[in-house]
């Protein structure tokens, strides 16, 4: 996932500048690319493979123990319930890893959506070192706590190993295998039919014997218990001699002479294919062991080298990621440099744009301040013009005033004249 973020953020900053070894460097990524594809395909290939497998083994697993026919039903019902369990714990786990990487892979995207629009500002850069950062750790967290997942289920897997090699001993030694194989015998002289599957991996007197039994009714020859064991008793006394007949009638009034020797061939075939049953249970052990022997050199050889092979690709790994990640760094490094230049180039390019802006602001200014000039110059003029013409109009008025008071003072002349003639007139008539 980091090596797809990083991916990404190499092809932006590729769009944005050229370097002398871009070219070389485009080459890489692209076989970078395509051998992760590959390896990503070959790991899906395998991954189905095995499912297919699983499916099989699940299918022979459900068929052989957990079937209702099984014999061994009641011993494989714990087995079964514990699997139910585990699978659920499974399905559990699969969901949250797959909430993780849904996570992991939003933050990537997210991060990629922002290299595709690229702005050369500290604020974008901070917030996409912080998306990266944080996809990044989430990356290593979820790696850290499969390791951790990884190494507990190591630990449960060697513990398991070494129960089952204690186990097998015990097997071996006949401490808990001659239990377990009289049990199926056991089972199977109770005129159970022998499981195919046991045939093919039991030896051939074994089986034999067990088809034996099965055939002549059992371990006493189909005879109850009471009659067997008095039969036994006498034929033991008698140490197989033929007048053991005698005396075996009277302890089994219900037997006839020729049901009682009848008895003693089965029973002298019995002990036969016993020894031989015995005996090849015991090469069968000595067979298995150096078996087993083998197996574990081959293990341990297999095991040596295969740690030595994981040792040098861990190796090589961590080579590839250390040069993977100098390289890594080394391009954002460059991208770093190259988005400073740029941002600095556009700084002073601005700087300069805002000079320029001020000098023709500056002049506008001045040519606005000389037109409010011109402007509270032709206002006072016009004031100025404006109390002429109303002091020139209160002159004319304060004239026309002092004239119509004038001729009001000669007609009140002329009346009181003409007033003073008539009195005069009157006085004389």
């Amino acid at each position: 996932m980091a090596a797809m973020v990083t991916a990404a953020g190499q092809q932006q900053s590729d769009c944005c500048f050229s370097t002398p070894d871009s070219g070389q460097h485009f080459q890489f990524q692209n076989w970078t690319i395509k051998a992760d594809q590959a390896k990503r395909a070959e790991f899906i290939r395998t991954a189905e493979k095995l499912k297919n497998q699983l499916v099989n083994i699940e299918k022979d697993k459900n068929g052989n123990l957990y079937s209702k026919k099984s014999d061994f039903r009641l011993e494989y019902s714990t087995l079964e319930e514990l699997e139910h369990k585990m699978t659920n714990n499974r399905k559990a786990e699969k969901a949250k890893i797959q909430q993780q990487l849904a996570k992991i892979h939003n933050n990537v995207k997210r991060v990629q959506r922002q290299l595709k629009d690229v702005k050369p500002t500290p604020e974008f850069v901070e917030k996409l070192r912080e998306m990266m950062e944080e996809a990044e750790n989430a990356i290593n967290g979820f790696k850290e706590e499969q390791r951790l997942i990884y190494e507990e289920l190591m630990k449960e897997e060697k513990t398991a190993t070494n129960e089952l090699s204690a186990l097998q001993k015990k097997i071996d030694t006949g401490a808990l295998g001659s239990s377990a194989i009289e049990r199926v015998f056991r089972l199977s002289s109770g005129k159970v039919p022998v499981d195919k599957t046991l045939q093919n991996h039991l030896p051939e007197e074994v089986v034999e014997f067990e088809r034996f039994l099965q055939q002549t009714g059992g371990r006493q020859g189909g005879w109850d218990d009471y009659d067997h064991q008095h039969f036994l008793k006498v034929w033991t006394k008698h140490k197989g001699k033929p007048s053991y007949i005698e005396e075996a009638l009277e302890y089994l009034s219900g037997r006839k002479k020729e049901d009682i020797q009848q008895h003693e061939t089965w029973y002298q075939e019995f002990l036969i294919l016993e020894e031989r049953k015995k005996e090849s249970i015991e090469k069968w052990k000595m067979k298995k062991q150096q078996e087993k022997q083998e197996i574990l050199k081959q293990k341990q050889k297999s095991e040596k080298m295969l740690k030595t092979e994981n040792l040098q690709q861990e190796a090589a790994q961590k080579q590839k990621a250390e040069t993977e990640r100098k390289k890594q760094q080394a391009a954002v490094e460059a991208w770093k440099r190259h988005k400073e230049i740029e941002f600095a180039m556009k700084q002073a390019s601005r700087l300069k744009e805002e000079e320029e802006r001020e000098k023709k602001q500056q002049k506008e200014r001045q040519r606005q301040f000389q037109l409010k000039l011109l402007l509270e110059k032709y206002t006072r003029q016009k004031e100025e013009q404006e109390a002429l013409q109303r002091l020139e109009k209160e002159k004319r008025a304060e004239a026309e005033r002092e004239e119509r008071k004038r001729i009001a003072a000669e007609e009140i002349s002329k009346f009181q004249e003409r007033c003073s003639n008539s009195a005069r007139y009157l006085s004389t008539c």
